[in-house]
């Protein structure tokens, strides 16, 4: 068996897996866990990752979670292009300092949109609009840093060239535009960002990618989502808890 990939191309996480994968010719066989449909939650795919999140990458037996870890180990072993993952120890450094700040101001807070406007919907929680307005303000915080910490003068997060930064962060991007949230209003340095990097990955890989997410709201007005199972309410009732 080669290389599998368990995805759900709702997960932003998953789609940067995915881009990556199909940019750098990597073969893999993909296997969907629609996690609207509570596949991730399923016997089946629990013998594949017990914490029932995607993205996971299969090897062989080797069995790998958490996109920063599959992306790393995907660089490392198909030897792409240096400058996704360099081998410069302070170029890749910098890469890694994006990579944390990353999942502690990025990650929690752009997919939020996604919970209060379709899935909390879906299960039938309304989130109140305090918490939207705050994680609306959230997100212009975290742009603001991000543009002066990372991006500044340069035409990437971490330099002159594409790298895993990038990618994660155009995912992450990705959800509150396909809901209809105007990220870059007033940004030229991140709408010009965005530009040379879809220029980068190239508009038909990009389309293939975001298709799901980008009709993710027209499906929702039009109630033709899966409902999720029982089964996953509570877990979902708890992420919905936990926005601040």
């Amino acid at each position: 068996m080669g290389l599998e990939l368990y995805l759900d191309l709702l997960s932003q996480p998953s789609r940067a897996v995915y881009i990556f994968a199909k940019k750098n010719g990597i073969p893999f066989q993909m296997r969907t866990v629609d996690i609207l449909k509570g596949q991730h939650l399923s016997e089946q795919f629990s013998q594949v990752n017990c914490l029932k999140k995607v993205p996971v990458l299969k090897d062989g037996s080797f069995v790998l979670t958490e996109s920063t870890a599959i992306l790393i180990y995907l660089s490392s072993k198909y030897q792409v292009a240096d400058h996704w993952y360099p081998a410069d120890l302070q170029a890749r450094a910098q890469v890694h300092e994006y990579l944390g700040w990353h999942a502690d101001n990025i990650r929690g807070t752009f997919g939020v949109l996604l919970w209060t406007k379709v899935l909390g919907p879906l299960i039938g929680v309304q989130v109140p609009e305090e918490k939207v307005e705050r994680n609306r303000n959230s997100m212009a915080l975290a742009l603001q840093r991000l543009e002066d910490k990372f991006l500044r003068d340069r035409a990437f997060l971490t330099g002159q060239q594409v790298t895993l930064a990038d990618l994660m962060f155009l995912e992450e991007l990705m959800q509150p535009v396909a809901l209809g949230y105007n990220l870059f209003e007033g940004r030229p340095q991140l709408t010009a960002w965005r530009e040379r990097v879809e220029a980068f990955l190239g508009a038909e890989l990009c389309q293939e990618a975001h298709s799901l997410i980008l009709s993710i709201l027209g499906r929702a007005a039009k109630k033709t989502l899966p409902v999720p199972p029982p089964e996953a309410h509570a877990s979902m009732h708890l992420r919905i808890a936990r926005i601040p």
